[in-house]
């Protein structure tokens, strides 16, 4: 679905993109992930055919972005950070208004405004002027226009800035129901929203894709070391001896709790090392209260890969 061939992208002062490659397939649905002023937008905004590449190619459902702009832009729905809509219009009136914009034929033009209103959660709204909308329903509104056309492609960029925690969640049920149909490329500083949506993850830093994988297998690559975290009621210098001598295992912390209790946490080759700890535990008769996986989060993870203290 997207091809990107060493693109770059200059401006006077830096150059925003620096020869990235990377593609989605038909169907995915992928998280774009950055600091600010990674090149996130100046990406999407090329992808979309807002902005034009200095060096390198982009293809669209098979179309060159440069050479079939009008080709690509059929076949994309895009929301920007900062969704552009007219204010003064109704919702009606502005959807039909940017259906036929987008070459949707009269005679289908009204059954897809209803479409996308139904999609969108907008059947109550449609007489409404857009300026007096919410927050939350404008970007409803982004992404019904985005929709209209039916496009298989969607470039969705920031698209829960500034809703409040309800409105987050409605519009992050709406774009898991419209990846059900569509491609979806989903920016956004909302790192939940990614490990809850998306099925794989690009990270950009410094204009450059730094890397491009599952969330699952990003976390195996830059966490080598499973941590694993135990309380039990037993004599602290035994416990730390006896788990010292096994293959595999390092004790980093052994605190001591109240009520007799004492807590580890285990630095292990592998998760599956939990089975040995148990059988540890039951043959010199502790009494175990927890042993478990320290589970890694999408933002260690980012944050790993983009820290200026190391590359990843």
């Amino acid at each position: 679905m997207i091809k990107v061939y060493g693109v770059t992208k200059k401006y006077p002062a830096r150059t925003a993109v620096d020869d990235i490659s990377f593609e989605v397939k038909r169907g995915e649905i992928v998280g774009f992930l950055g600091p600010n002023g990674a090149g996130k937008t100046t990406t999407m905004r090329m992808l979309a055919g807002y902005l034009p590449v200095d060096a390198g190619q982009i293809e669209i459902a098979g179309y060159d972005v440069t050479l079939h702009p009008q080709e690509v832009r059929r076949r994309i729905g895009y929301l920007p950070e900062s969704c552009p809509l007219y204010p003064e219009m109704r919702v009606d009136e502005y959807l039909r208004f940017r259906a036929e914009l987008k070459g949707v034929k009269s005679a289908a033009r009204k059954a897809k405004v209803s479409e996308v209103k139904e999609r969108c959660g907008l059947e109550d709204v449609g007489k409404r002027i857009i300026g007096q909308l919410s927050k939350g329903y404008r970007q409803r509104v982004g992404l019904a226009d985005s929709l209209v056309h039916d496009p298989d492609l969607l470039i969705l960029d920031e698209p829960t800035v500034g809703l409040d925690p309800f409105q987050i969640r409605q519009v992050r049920e709406l774009i898991t129901q419209l990846a059900e149909r569509h491609t979806v490329l989903l920016s956004t500083h909302i790192l939940q929203e990614v490990e809850a949506i998306c099925e794989r993850i690009l990270i950009i830093k410094n204009g450059r894709i730094v890397a491009s994988d599952t969330e699952e297998n990003l976390h195996r690559m830059l966490h080598a070391c499973s941590i694993i975290e135990m309380e039990i009621m037993a004599d602290r210098e035994e416990v730390v001896a006896r788990v010292g001598t096994m293959d595999g295992m390092n004790v980093r912390n052994a605190n001591e709790l109240a009520d007799g209790w004492l807590w580890l946490e285990i630095e292990a080759d592998s998760p599956a090392l939990r089975v040995d700890l148990f059988n540890l535990v039951v043959s010199q008769g502790w009494v175990l209260r927890e042993l478990s996986e320290q589970q890694h989060s999408l933002e260690d993870t980012f944050v790993k890969i983009t820290s200026d203290k190391g590359e990843a």
